[in-house]
């Protein structure tokens, strides 16, 4: 097993799956703390690098695409510091961290890991039930349903619809967007059901208001994670559906009317023929 423990936290690896701990120094980024430990499977991981600095380093795992429902509902709307797949490395385990990756990059090599997106998520969501806070309302959400429920600043069409329960079926997309600078962010929950023209976020009882704290963005990053990793995956390719088999009776019946038609002249030899060939592929 190699392991790089440093004061910003400790990864570890068995050949198998990199397992990650988040420190708990106040130093450390509150939602890689509220993430808690990942565990990486060796087929969720593109590549790794270690950066060294003047004062230390900097190791990073990359993950593929789709492998990690956390990565795909953030979508690099978060700063790097809150990033999970980041390590500073202190100036005495520089060594240690090089070891590391080259030790990881070796067994993408022997494993024959692709680098290209995945179909599937690889690492689960967060734990539900889960619960965040916006200016206008709150969320919560327990792995079937979310639930909206506005607050006193709601504006007063939220409030005259009163709390929204939304099945996970019923979901057909999440937008996410923290506050950033002076304009404040959104969460909304697109329905199935939904006519494609929308409400202002202010006055569609399927979104919240936020105004960026940093407990409302690290609640509402893991909450979204958690239902974005319940959701069908984006990169997955649609079932396929099969066309009905036709009733066997059905096809008898226009084979006699087909026959009927022929004897009385109304079709060809060859139109009969060609026409007799068709309906018999569908029995």
């Amino acid at each position: 097993m190699t392991e790089v423990l440093v004061r910003d936290g400790t990864w570890t690896f068995n050949g198998d799956f990199i397992r990650i701990v988040p420190a708990r120094e106040r130093a450390v980024n509150k939602l890689r703390q509220a993430l808690g430990e990942l565990v990486v499977p060796l087929p969720a991981v593109a590549g790794i690098a270690y950066q060294p600095g003047r004062k230390g380093g900097l190791l990073k795992l990359r993950i593929r695409e789709g492998a990690d429902p956390f990565t795909q509902a953030t979508g690099g709307r978060l700063p790097e510091a809150a990033d999970p797949y980041r390590l500073t490395i202190d100036a005495d385990r520089s060594g240690a961290a090089e070891y590391f990756a080259d030790e990881v990059r070796a067994a993408l090599l022997t494993e024959g890991v692709p680098e290209g997106p995945s179909a599937r998520y690889l690492m689960p969501g967060p734990p539900v039930p889960l619960t965040a806070n916006a200016s206008d309302g709150m969320v919560t959400f327990d792995g079937d349903v979310v639930m909206i429920e506005p607050n006193w600043a709601a504006d007063g069409a939220k409030q005259k619809a009163g709390p929204q329960r939304i099945p996970l079926a019923d979901i057909a997309a999440v937008e996410w967007i923290p506050n950033g600078g002076m304009e404040n962010g959104r969460l909304r929950f697109t329905r199935k059901s939904e006519p494609p023209t929308r409400l202002p976020i202010k006055h569609d009882p399927s979104a919240v208001t936020l105004w960026g704290l940093a407990k409302e963005t690290r609640t509402v990053a893991l909450l979204v994670t958690a239902v974005v990793a319940r959701l069908p995956h984006p990169l997955a390719e649609p079932p396929m559906i099969e066309a009905p088999e036709e009733d066997h009776d059905v096809v008898l019946r226009r084979l006699r009317e087909l026959g009927a038609l022929h004897r009385d002249g109304v079709l060809t030899d060859e139109e009969f023929a060609a026409a007799k060939q068709a309906l018999l592929k569908r029995l």
